[in-house]
């Protein structure tokens, strides 16, 4: 189970957090390459309104590709299955690698922007498919802690590019095209990989009706002693179903049924886009250089918040089935709550005493450490346990449409939010974290060790009353 974990995630959420980071180092040298791109295809100087807009493209192409992605990844999950969707994916990296890499050689930015997309798209069928995979071949007693799979990869993605995209390593101006097409890679591990492992056995008795091969595939991930328990769960849950196909994005908006679990997860997920940890990244470096450090060290430091978030990952994932969803959840978003109130105090007060900027360099890590300790890790896990097997990839594909647009709202956005408030944007992530926060403490029941059906049971009393 712990290897399938890994092999899915290096071609999954991996990919996603190691493009968001691997961008960031090479701003200056794509700038440049821009530039004398233009001057020998036209013979004249880039005006400087438009190398902002072609670097905005590049830069934010990628959620788009991500909506992308998120549109079509359930329905290859469906169609080709959740292990053969994610073998596909990669075949779609390997391409984007190849035009990004070729990008500065032949001249042509448009490739950049091409391969751009095409990545966006894989990394939006990977955060799609992968927890769909995890979520159905763990056992219930451990299915917190291997969702958190998801979270511990794409936070590993991120560390990893941030590694990687400094300047002593593919950062430099020379190397920056083998930084951007270095994503082939993880690509090229998981298609060596996942074939050694078997389709999610969920998705071959209940979508395949193949029960000779669902055996065969609990076999190997639960071993021949243990399976058998698991297979009941399978069954109970095919019987419920009746034979019902698996839905569209759009029937789960008109099924009754599903009506709070879909209300949870649109909330959950715009709550971890909107949460404010843009921001925490957007303002980073100008507290890391008012608290003394000097801008060269600064990619180093910001190397620390890439490990925090890794680490608190790492603990959620050993926390999550003994302290439950809920806490963690809530919890985090009222830890965040706290840390927005201080850091808008520091910020405020940042000039008048030489201590106030590491009072705002502890809130940053505070942050990021609340984040990854529960709207970070666990969103993801719940949409996988809100939902049963006929509903799941159409909550998937919503809550990453749902995800991707935020993402791409608050990267539009946010400039203009922290030029209109400076330092008080953070309060309004204060009023939205708490109120997140609130709405998962009336809503949302703990789904430690219960199964999809019993998941089922607790919000039909919310779907349609307490006396049916």
């Amino acid at each position: 189970l712990f290897l399938a974990v890994c092999a899915v995630g290096i071609g999954g959420t991996f990919q996603y957090g190691y493009n968001v980071s691997i961008i960031n180092a090479p701003t200056q040298h794509i700038h440049r390459f821009l530039n004398e791109t233009w001057t020998s295809r036209y013979h004249k100087e880039l005006n400087p309104d438009l190398l902002t807009f072609l670097w905005s493209v590049i830069a934010s192409i990628f959620s788009l590709g991500g909506l992308c992605g998120a549109l079509i990844g359930g329905s290859m999950a469906i169609r080709l299955g959740r292990k053969g969707a994610l073998l596909m994916n990669n075949v779609i990296a390997i391409v984007a690698s190849v035009l990004m890499g070729i990008s500065f050689p032949t001249g042509l930015f448009e490739l950049l922007i091409a391969g751009r997309f095409l990545i966006g798209i894989n990394s939006g069928i990977g955060i799609c498919v992968q927890p769909l995979y995890i979520g159905e071949v763990a056992p219930k007693h451990l299915r917190g802690g291997m969702a958190m799979g998801t979270s511990i990869f794409l936070t590993g993605g991120i560390l990893t590019g941030q590694i990687i995209g400094l300047r002593e390593l593919l950062g430099g101006e020379a190397s920056w095209p083998l930084l951007l097409s270095s994503s082939c890679f993880p690509a090229f591990a998981q298609l060596l990989f996942l074939p050694w492992f078997p389709e999610s056995p969920r998705y071959l008795l209940i979508d395949r009706g193949d029960e000779l091969s669902c055996a065969k595939a609990l076999k190997r991930f639960h071993g021949s002693s243990e399976f058998r328990r698991e297979m009941e769960d399978i069954q109970r849950e095919r019987f419920a179903l009746d034979g019902e196909k698996p839905k569209k994005p759009w029937q789960l908006f008109t099924d009754r049924g599903v009506r709070w679990q879909l209300i949870t997860v649109i909330v959950m997920t715009m709550g971890q886009q909107l949460s404010g940890i843009n921001a925490i990244y957007f303002y980073a470096t100008y507290i890391f250089e008012q608290a003394g450090i000097s801008a060269e060290k600064i990619p180093y430091v910001t190397l620390g918040t890439g490990a925090c978030e890794c680490l608190t990952a790492l603990t959620c994932g050993l926390l999550i089935d003994y302290v439950g969803r809920r806490y963690l959840i809530i919890g985090g978003y009222l830890l965040m709550t706290l840390w927005s109130v201080v850091l808008t105090l520091s910020l405020t007060y940042q000039e008048l005493y030489s201590w106030v900027p590491y009072v705002s360099m502890t809130c940053i890590f505070a942050f990021i450490l609340s984040f990854g300790l529960g709207p970070g890790g666990i969103t993801n896990t719940l949409t996988a346990e809100l939902f049963i097997q006929s509903s799941r990839p159409a909550a998937y594909m919503i809550g990453g449409t749902i995800s991707w647009i935020s993402f791409f709202t608050i990267g539009m956005l946010f400039p203009f939010i922290v030029n209109g408030l400076k330092q008080y944007c953070f309060l309004v992530f204060l009023l939205e974290c708490s109120l997140v926060a609130a709405f998962i403490f009336l809503v949302i029941p703990e789904t430690k060790n219960k199964s999809f059906l019993e998941i089922k049971k607790e919000f039909h009393k919310l779907n349609f009353g307490r006396n049916t």
